[in-house]
């Protein structure tokens, strides 16, 4: 967002062109990791012990999260062959618990950590089905156990969703068994695990004899919840977020496409924009992501938000405010160092990034950047470096940056928590940045 802001600065007044630049990729390492390596210390040593250690989210609701049983198979091109328990890391899951593995006629439980697994071993799991989702999703050629309508090859499993659903007290499924049912002829649909008051079922999932209240984790289509949300079979049909699986086929077109992009935003005469726009199109030309995912992928709300920031900001500058803002800023820092100025101007923005969004700081504060530097008559460059970084920096809000947000539910973490941890970070990075930013470009 800066970096457009400085080449519509150029454009308008051409005189600016010997003191502002675009700022080049890695030319942000010079701040950046200095800033790793202090945060890495201070959440190494004070900053871990103040992170409360709080239950998740979905565990307070629930004292006793759903868990299902569930047999997955390793295939032959499977990354788990060869390799033991504990170095696969399949013995501290999250939510879930390999019981047993049975390999041909053999059951081995309990499981040692060093044991090799072998291709076409079961891995029978207890657990949530969330991790049981990653598992599937993340480790190539470890599929489910159950009848032949489930479709296991990932390049066919594009258009296909996980869903449960709860079994009516009047569903005709009740005694009979998944087989019997002729499931997949009724519901157009695999059961992989079936979860019952927390008991274990035994016997192989076809086999599985339904009762009411059973609920049931399954492979769908695209549009089974729809077409089953009011059918009395069933109490409930929700789908689980996040369940398409990955797309690994793809995987070295997406690297060769991110280090091309990464090759493109290095070159000086290429706007990042338009570096881009090309490499988001050729990830839907090679088929990585289609027209409808990459569609979905936008964040309307951020766009939206940063859109009118720059009208915003836009106006703070016609308007005089910008101006008016410097001018304090100076009179306020008197005859001291640009240094203070830098710090303040560190500190405003990373004041606006702790209530709207961090592309939306840095945007309003773009204007009063340029206005206290014209005001000491110094150049802009180091000022919009400091509301750079401190955007990208901002830890004492939920509000501060995407990843706030992303780690805010699953750690069950209160607004105060980002004060208490987050808050010293940032003074310790402003002092960071203000020693540093003019080291590397002069006042």
């Amino acid at each position: 967002a800066v970096n457009g802001l400085i080449m519509s600065t150029l454009s308008d007044t051409p005189e600016l062109r010997g003191e502002l630049r675009p700022v080049l990729l890695f030319e942000l390492a010079w701040v950046g990791v200095p800033f790793v390596l202090v945060g890495a210390v201070y959440l190494l040593t004070i900053g871990g012990r103040w992170l409360p250690n709080r239950k998740d989210l979905l565990e307070s609701i629930e004292t006793s999260p759903r868990e299902y049983f569930a047999e997955m198979q390793i295939q032959e091109e499977c990354a788990l062959i060869g390799k033991g328990i504990e170095e696969a890391g399949l013995r501290h899951l999250p939510g879930l618990f390999l019981m047993e593995i049975v390999r041909a006629e053999r059951v081995i439980s309990p499981v040692r950590p060093e044991e090799i697994m072998a291709e076409g071993d079961i891995l029978t799991f207890a657990g949530v089905v969330s991790t049981m989702v990653d598992l599937e999703r993340k480790i190539q050629g470890l599929v489910p156990v159950v009848d032949d309508s489930y479709e296991a090859r990932a390049a066919e499993r594009r258009g296909k969703y996980l869903c449960e659903a709860v079994i009516s007290a009047r569903s005709p499924l009740i005694g009979k068994s998944i087989r019997d049912a002729d499931f997949r002829a009724m519901y157009n649909a695999a059961v992989i695990a079936v979860h019952r008051a927390g008991s274990r079922i035994p016997g192989r999932i076809g086999d599985i004899v339904f009762r009411s209240g059973d609920t049931l984790l399954m492979q769908t289509g695209p549009r089974f919840v729809r077409l089953h949300h009011n059918n009395p079979d069933f109490y409930l049909v929700s789908d689980i977020e996040g369940s398409q699986p990955l797309r690994h086929e793809k995987m070295w077109y997406s690297v060769g496409l991110m280090v091309l992009l990464l090759v493109l935003m290095t070159i000086p005469s290429v706007p990042v924009v338009y570096a881009a726009f090309v490499v988001a199109g050729l990830m839907i030309a090679t088929g990585c992501i289609s027209t409808n995912g990459a569609r979905e992928s936008l964040d309307w709300q951020t766009l939206i938000t940063i859109g009118a920031s720059f009208g915003l900001g836009h106006a703070l500058d016609r308007s005089g405010v910008a101006g008016e803002i410097a001018t304090k800023l100076v009179e306020a820092a008197g005859d001291s160092s640009a240094y203070l100025l830098l710090g303040a101007l560190y500190a405003l923005t990373g004041l606006f990034a702790a209530v709207v969004s961090s592309k939306a700081a840095a945007v309003l504060t773009y204007p009063i950047a340029l206005a206290v530097s014209a005001s000491v008559g110094l150049s802009p460059q180091p000022f919009v470096l400091a509301i750079m970084y401190s955007a990208a920096a901002s830890f004492s809000t939920p509000l501060g940056y995407p990843t706030n947000l992303m780690v805010y539910g699953p750690g069950a973490y209160k607004f105060a928590d980002f004060m208490k941890v987050g808050l010293p970070l940032n003074i310790a990075l402003m002092f960071v940045a203000v020693y540093v930013i003019p080291q590397i470009w002069a006042f």
